[in-house]
């Protein structure tokens, strides 16, 4: 130790007071900044149900949250995250996407919504509660099903989070969860009716052991390890909520300002004391008054006429608000013209630049949320019933079940402000070769098959008729100059210069 002092002059000396980093200092500024080092799944435990009573409660009476909740639901689903089988013979391929057709039009085990209508379900229980349950319940040849198989959707209540112990297998229920030895979820304990029924409702107590297998858990997992999902909206609780009550205030002060215009007198003391020519003093002599917009107040004689003149404390409403909607989107990942509708000082850039990060994170969530944890497992078991029940014939489907199972989902494509500049830029990365027409057709949520069965429909029909419109690509330029034509095409000539 010596030596090594020798060589490097010394060990430094350790500060009694201070800290390498300074957001962990402790000083006069971050003292009162002490939070606590609690799991995620200790947190959520506690304080996911208050949440999301709290949540769904500003959904139901706030503009701002409902409409939130319905551009989110809106971008991340729209019409639907519809399938594309990508097996490579198509005549399997047809008879699987005709089947899949057939089925969405009864998948909803209420008989209330489609598929997609599902899907638009899941994402917003998800986005209001923070998570949601699909059970996949099979069904019998007698229901008369496309293909036996219906689906669930279930609210996070029927998991109850306080149902934490061990069991005597070895297994542990954390949360309503099932876990074996090794931390896979085997099963969920879900309650069989609503608790927030159980006035209503007999069994409303009861539990069912359902298999993992048959469950789709849909949340949005933040932090590694968690097992529950947290509602989209916490971190915009608060700010909502006191924004809800400032703007109330803020119109009762406006309307108690606009209550009173002024006073005025009467020159006779015998036509009475205050209020209208009629009315009737109580037992201490003095004449009610009804209050409403623009009241003159009737005074004693001799008094003067004095106005009504209320300052105008709130003068920077209109700021404040905007500054206050401004946190509140962050919050939700939505961009402030979303959230409020409000389109004041936007241009085409502008716009632009907050829809692609936007559309960014939907499209993350679309894929790694929905998608694998939704429409994958649901594509998967329905496929397996299909071969199971005889409704869709594979030949050696156990063997080839991986080959059957390819599927590319496609989400609803986007509409932007000015569709001119976006598709003349997909066709010149077309003509680029940096991306296929399969990839561009699909960027806009459609099958490229379908397309170009239609295109070929269409072309033959005006073949037969004798049709020729300047959009056929076969007869005419982009310039709509015809291709039999001697007449210059300025398509051809931009391309020469």
């Amino acid at each position: 130790m010596k030596l090594l002092q020798r060589l490097f002059g010394g060990l430094p000396k350790r500060r009694a007071n201070g800290s390498g980093y300074e957001g962990a200092a402790s000083g006069r500024r971050l003292g009162n900044w002490q939070p606590g080092d609690a799991g995620v799944n200790a947190l959520l435990f506690r304080d996911a149900s208050l949440m999301r009573a709290r949540s769904r409660d500003l959904v139901r009476r706030n503009a701002w949250a409902s409409n939130a909740v319905d551009s989110l639901v809106g971008n991340l689903v729209g019409t639907g995250i519809k399938p594309q089988s990508t097996h490579v013979d198509p005549a399997t391929k047809e008879k699987i996407q005709s089947l899949w057709l057939a089925w969405t039009r009864e998948a909803d085990a209420h008989g209330m919504l489609g598929f997609y209508g599902l899907q638009a379900l899941v994402a917003r229980a998800m986005i209001e509660g923070g998570e949601v349950l699909v059970r996949l319940r099979n069904r019998e040849a007698r229901d008369g099903l496309a293909v036996p198989l219906q689906l669930q959707v279930l609210e996070p209540e029927h998991l109850p989070a306080g149902d934490s112990r061990d069991m005597p297998n070895g297994h542990r229920i954390r949360a309503g969860i099932e876990f074996d030895r090794i931390g896979r979820r085997v099963a969920y304990h879900l309650l069989r009716e609503h608790p927030g029924e159980s006035p209503m409702l007999f069994r409303a107590g009861e539990a069912s052991r359902v298999l993992a297998g048959d469950v789709c858990h849909i949340f949005k997992p933040l932090r590694p390890g968690q097992l529950r999902g947290e509602p989209w909206m916490a971190q915009a609780l608060v700010r909502l909520h006191e924004l809800d009550q400032y703007d109330d205030a803020e119109l009762v002060r406006k309307k108690t300002a606009a209550l009173i215009a002024g006073f005025i007198t009467k020159p006779d003391p015998e036509l009475g004391v205050g209020g209208e020519d009629g009315d009737k003093p109580d037992d201490e002599g003095a004449v009610p008054v009804t209050w409403a917009p623009g009241t003159m107040q009737v005074l004693l004689p001799g008094e003067d006429v004095k106005f009504s003149d209320p300052a105008d404390v709130g003068g920077q409403y209109g700021e404040f608000m905007r500054t206050q909607l401004r946190a509140v989107a962050v919050g939700l990942g939505l961009t402030y013209e979303q959230l409020t509708g409000d389109l004041t000082g936007v241009n085409y850039s502008s716009i632009r630049a907050g829809m692609v990060e936007f559309r960014r994170r939907m499209e993350q969530i679309q894929r790694m949320v929905l998608i694998h944890q939704f429409c994958r497992p649901v594509w998967e078991r329905w496929m397996d019933q299909a071969v199971l029940s005889g409704a869709l014939p594979l030949p050696d489907y156990p063997k080839r079940r991986r080959e059957y199972l390819a599927v590319k989902w496609i989400p609803q494509g986007w509409q932007w402000v000015d569709p001119q500049k976006e598709f003349n830029a997909i066709i010149w990365a077309i003509r680029a070769g940096l991306v296929s027409r399969a990839e561009a057709v699909s960027t806009y949520g459609y099958d490229i098959e379908e397309i170009d069965r239609e295109i070929a429909a269409d072309n033959r029909r005006a073949d037969d008729l004798g049709l020729v419109f300047d959009s056929d690509a076969r007869r005419t330029s982009r310039s709509g100059v015809s291709r039999d034509s001697t007449q210059s095409d300025p398509e051809l000539v931009d391309l020469k210069e």
